[in-house]
């Protein structure tokens, strides 16, 4: 998996793109709660499920399904006054939905693990992507905090911040 650090980066440049909401504090807690969301299934992880299965770690947590599935229950339940299926909702389900969805391609894009279950539960099947640069990161905080840890920062500066610093620049450039 990428790192919490990637995936909260990823969000925070996607919300930038999302100016109606910018100065909606709630609207960058859930956007960041959306990027790293998927992860629940590390849980699971502790509780005995194995990683190969559906319910395992980058399984139906990780899959398309559930991001449109979480950009729908975080819309509804995060933005109450938002009248259903109007613009303005349809907006905040399509951006949540695919704030969530980058967990996965983030994690398509690195170098271990079994793959993501994108279409999940429809196919079990675990996909990567073809180019796959960012360096897996391991499971668990004390695993994070070593040799290992470091080598996955170094790997998503390059990967991951480089670009979000870009279009972060270019966000900033535009409103200007």
């Amino acid at each position: 998996m990428a790192s919490v650090l990637a995936h909260g980066l990823v969000a925070v440049t996607a919300g930038r793109y999302f100016p109606r909401y910018a100065a909606v504090a709630r609207f960058w807690w859930l956007t960041v709660l959306c990027a790293i969301l998927p992860d629940i299934d590390a849980l699971w992880h502790w509780a005995g499920v194995p990683y190969s299965s559906m319910w395992g770690h980058r399984g139906i947590t990780h899959s398309l399904p559930f991001a449109l599935l979480a950009g729908v229950l975080v819309t509804r339940f995060g933005f109450p006054s938002l009248t259903v299926f109007r613009a303005n909702w349809w907006r905040l389900v399509v951006f949540f939905s695919l704030v969530t969805a980058s967990h996965g391609l983030l994690d398509a894009m690195t170098n271990g693990g079994l793959g993501v279950a994108f279409f999940a539960p429809f196919d079990a099947g675990r996909h990567f992507l073809p180019w796959r640069p960012i360096a897996v990161s391991p499971i668990g905080i004390r695993a994070f905090f070593s040799e290992w840890g470091w080598r996955v920062v170094k790997s998503e500066l390059v990967w991951v911040g480089i670009p979000c610093a870009l279009l972060l620049l270019l966000a900033w450039r535009r409103r200007k």
